[in-house]
């Protein structure tokens, strides 16, 4: 193990977290971290690196330097390798077959075929990517049809990550899970990646399965999750409409030990890179095995996802009495959770869009978000000037006609809600889309509050 290279080919949200967290239990593996966005790679060289993860800052000071390195010159560290991570980008098509359901798979394609170019020897190849069943696969098809000197086995080991809490997921994973063909030499591949997550991860927590069983597994967890946030959620609405508290009754539900209690929170509707996207991948295997009925099944989990977000912003609108035209709406939180910055389909875009159509003047704040993210998101290239970023929770609710939580920062708890109430239109209204705050005590001051999944 003391000459064992890693080389990652990605340097975003798991890429970085995952190879800096590798390097610092594993002092004696060099790891290299590439990616040929260059701005993106001098960002991991300086103290604000372009990943927000509460700790991530001391995992990657303490390697970095001495056996963690971050570089552009992906070819040089592919050919340098022993193992090889493949910790690219799997967006869903957006256009040609399979469009708005399909991963697509040139970045991966475009890796396979650079490690077959420049490769040199026996490699092993880590697919850390949320790919399709059957991926791995291709990846080999093309590997050993381009590549002169190269020998290569395939293993899939797919990222369980929540963003927010990445690092204590690294530090402590409910299971590392590798996946490799069931042959001598993919079961050696699959032992070595195995003994280095064993320097840390106690050896019953990693699991080894045959490479489709993996593949697959990363996709139905994130879509059996993603399933209890969109059931609680359409256990909201009927919350509301009945005089329930959805909060009591994922209580109750969730003290079932065959339920449990995690990921029954109701909110305005989930996001992140990984719920929606690999559902609508899962959705589209189903169709394509011939499976209609599945593929309906797994699609209503994101259906009832989008009608969580519109439902928010249209009852903003109503409660407003019926018009937000002209009207100020602090935003508080753009981020899709707490503890990152990363806005991959967070529920913010969507609330915005709506508003911005009404009319109403938008002002967001989020404490991690930079302003250019959030314009990007939600305008891309267009400019409207009723998008307005500020740097303060304060500032965007002064002068505001209603104050929308959407992301369940800390600090939003803790603010001076009486001075923000003074500060408004009257009647002040507030809708709490994570349902942090205290409700009871809002409504003495004054305000009009909406909270998901409960009557106020």
């Amino acid at each position: 193990m003391s000459k064992l290279s890693i080389c990652c080919l990605g340097a975003g949200y798991v890429g970085g977290p995952t190879m800096a967290m590798i390097a610092a239990k594993c002092p004696d593996i060099k790891v290299t971290v590439t990616d040929p966005n260059e701005a993106r790679i001098v960002a991991w060289n300086t103290d604000q690196l372009p990943v927000y993860e509460p700790g991530l800052d001391k995992v990657v000071a303490s390697a970095r330097g001495k056996n963690l390195f971050f570089s552009t010159d992906v070819k040089g560290a592919i050919k340098a390798a022993d193992i090889i991570f493949v910790c690219v980008g799997t967006p869903t098509k957006t256009q040609g077959v399979g469009a708005g359901r399909a991963a697509d798979l040139k970045y991966i394609e475009a890796a396979a075929r650079m490690i077959a170019e420049v490769a040199e020897g026996p490699k092993i190849i880590v697919e850390k990517s949320t790919i399709p069943v059957r991926t791995a696969s291709s990846m080999l098809t093309i590997l050993r049809s381009n590549s002169k000197n190269g020998t290569f086995q395939v293993l899939s080991n797919p990222e369980f990550l929540a963003e927010g809490t990445a690092v204590a997921d690294l530090e402590n994973p409910d299971r590392v899970l590798i996946g490799g063909e069931q042959t001598p030499e993919g079961l050696a591949a699959m032992e070595k990646v195995v003994s280095i997550y064993a320097r840390w991860v106690p050896r019953e927590k990693i699991l080894t399965t045959n490479l489709w069983s993996s593949e697959l597994s990363k996709l139905v967890a994130n879509a059996f999750l993603a399933q209890r946030i969109s059931s609680i959620n359409a256990i909201s609405g009927l919350c509301e409409a009945t005089g329930a508290d959805v909060d009591e009754v994922a209580r109750a539900i969730g003290s079932d030990s065959r339920i449990g209690a995690k990921f029954l929170k109701a909110s305005v509707g989930f996001g992140g890179s990984c719920f929606q996207k690999d559902i609508l991948d899962l959705v589209y295997l189903c169709e394509h095995f011939g499976l209609p009925e599945v593929a309906a099944y797994w699609e209503s989990v994101v259906k009832m996802n989008d009608w969580q977000k519109s439902r928010f912003s249209a009852r903003i609108v109503n409660d407003l009495f019926s018009t937000v035209s002209g009207k100020h709406i602090a935003i508080l939180g753009f981020a899709f959770k707490k503890d990152t910055n990363d806005t991959r389909e967070t529920a913010a875009i969507s609330v915005c869009h709506n508003l911005l159509k009404e009319g109403a003047k938008v002002v967001v704040y989020d404490p991690r978000v930079p302003e250019a993210q959030i314009r990007s998101d939600v305008l891309g290239s267009e400019k409207n000037p009723n998008l307005v970023v500020v740097k303060s929770a304060l500032e965007a609710c002064q002068g505001a006609h209603a104050v929308a939580v959407l992301t369940e920062w800390d600090e939003f708890k803790g603010l001076d809600f009486k001075k923000i109430h003074e500060a408004m239109y009257k009647p002040a209204f507030l809708f709490d889309g994570r349902n942090i705050l205290p409700h009871a005590k809002l409504k003495e001051m004054g305000f009009r509050v909406f909270a998901i999944g409960k009557t106020v």
